[in-house]
């Protein structure tokens, strides 16, 4: 994938911004959680995903495929290159650090990117308590 792809794809998926922060990162957020960041100063741009721990560990066994700085603990990876792996994996890892910033979201907003009204929950009212 270049980076025209890579940002098409990102944008495709609901509830999707973008926005530069920190100079020159290229953020991917959903619901203002980052799910991919694409490093621009370099070329070619690097690319860091949100994985599963298993996810990680199968990565890290790529050349060029490295735990992410500050992140790499959290189980982010970065790739040396956004073209590193092919066009349908790439896609795929996208797809998968999308849903797994968006499973950590409340029930609400995820309704609310499905299109789905929230179900809201109304405490109920207590009656005044007597001393």
């Amino acid at each position: 994938m270049d980076l025209d792809s890579v940002r098409s794809h990102c944008l495709s998926l609901p509830g999707t911004t973008e926005g530069l922060q920190w100079g020159e990162c290229l953020l991917f957020r959903v619901a203002k959680k980052i799910f991919v960041n694409v490093i621009l100063g370099e070329t070619p741009p690097r690319i860091w995903v949100k994985c599963t721990p298993e996810r990680c560990a199968e990565l890290l066994e790529i050349e060029g495929v490295h735990r992410a700085p500050y992140l790499g603990k959290h189980d982010w990876v970065e790739l040396e290159r956004v073209d590193l792996l092919p066009d349908a994996e790439m896609r795929e890892l996208i797809a998968e650090s999308y849903q797994n910033v968006r499973s950590k979201l409340p029930k609400a907003v995820q309704a609310k990117l499905d299109g789905r009204p929230s179900a809201r929950r109304h405490p109920q009212r207590r009656a005044g308590r007597s001393r």
